[in-house]
């Protein structure tokens, strides 16, 4: 169901005629309820030590690389996957909703997710649900040391976004040897407010990334933030980005401001360097959530209980990742630029059933 990304148990349930059941499987496909009442009662992590072995496979083969500048990179971040008024569960989590016609609670449930960003290919390692009364760093902590003791060497740099400015998320990065990169955006910080006053009295330096004209500013030593109990590097960069309307053909400037905090020195990455790599951190959000929702349906509650949510999200990123790794590692280029990847998923759903509709020709029309 997952590869084939039909998004519904009785989606799958239709395909139960298929005589490659039988072959694979030994016997019929069992009825959706069945399927989801198994997924209800399994453990999330024999789902992982299978995504464990398949990540194990492409780095034995050499298939996965560093994207830029020699490091793997691990981007993590939140995500809302459902939300109800009427279904709920033990460990949905619950907010009140002002509407004009009073107050009303909303079940949702979150998840942090962790994605391994190598070159050319992106790999979603794990998943770790929010559980009631706890805040998105303490679910991504949690995260985080399951992956550093489940992949100790997958990874040596983290992204985040602004909510994981925290000593605690900081320190745990550090005792086990990885740098960390997030975004600074909280005006309220001491640490933002000194570094904006060393930016006034420092040099930047100006790089040009395609379209966009990059001002920068790189203070390291910056001691502001006494509670990680060392010094941290803060990277400014004004982009000025060149747009050419399309109705009119004007040229069209754009201007944004971004900060970091880091813990990596600036021999290990230069500023270039780091702007580019701390930007990749929306690569979670385009070539993660994005892709998984809306095309492998991963947001779609198959069955409301906390287990079964987990295991079938997992699931679904097993198939996204067997699916990019075929379609990365064993296609032709000239195939990869020929056809789109929603094509090239559309015929793994026509293998599915075409033999069904072979059988149902035959029903109908008998030789």
């Amino acid at each position: 169901m997952g590869l084939s990304q039909l998004g519904s148990l009785n989606a799958l349930e239709q395909t139960n005629s298929n005589s490659f059941w039988k072959r694979w499987v030994g016997k019929d496909l069992p009825s959706a309820d069945t399927v989801g009442r198994v997924f209800g009662g399994m453990r999330p992590d024999d789902i992982r030590r299978i995504m464990k072995g398949l990540y194990s496979k492409l780095k034995r083969n050499k298939a996965l690389r560093p994207a830029i500048n020699g490091r793997f990179t691990l981007i993590i971040d939140g995500h809302e996957s459902s939300a109800s008024y009427l279904r709920s569960c033990n460990e949905c989590l619950e907010r009140v909703i002002h509407t004009a016609k009073g107050d009303r609670t909303q079940y949702y449930h979150r998840s942090v997710m962790a994605m391994l960003w190598c070159d050319g290919l992106y790999l979603l390692l794990d998943i770790e649900p929010q559980h009631p009364g706890e805040d998105e760093v303490g679910c991504a902590m949690r995260l985080l040391r399951r992956l550093i003791a489940q992949y100790p060497r997958a990874f040596d740099l983290i992204l985040a976004d602004g909510l994981y400015v925290r000593a605690p998320f900081f320190q745990l990065a550090l005792q086990h040897g990885k740098q960390v990169i997030a975004v600074l955006k909280d005006e309220r910080r001491d640490l933002l407010k000194d570094a904006r006053g060393l930016f006034a009295s420092e040099k930047s330096t100006r790089h040009v990334c395609e379209q966009t004209e990059r001002e920068c500013w790189d203070i390291e030593d910056c001691t502001s933030w006494s509670q990680v109990g060392r010094k941290v590097r803060i990277v400014r960069s004004i982009e000025t980005k060149r747009l050419r309307r399309q109705r009119t053909g004007k040229l069209h400037y754009e201007t944004s401001e971004w900060i970091w905090v880091s813990t990596i020195p600036k021999e290990e990455l230069p500023t270039e360097a780091f702007v580019t790599v701390a930007h990749g951190r929306w690569k979670i959000e385009n070539n993660g959530f994005n892709e998984a929702v809306n095309y492998w349906h991963a947001d779609h509650v198959y069955r409301h209980t906390p287990a079964a949510i987990e295991a079938f999200w997992l699931l679904t990123m097993l198939a996204f990742n067997l699916f990019h790794a075929f379609i990365g590692l064993n296609l032709k280029p000239e195939i990869r630029r020929k056809y789109t990847k929603m094509h090239l998923a559309r015929m793994i759903t026509a293998e599915l059933f075409i033999e069904i509709s072979a059988l149902d020709n035959k029903a109908l029309f008998p030789p």
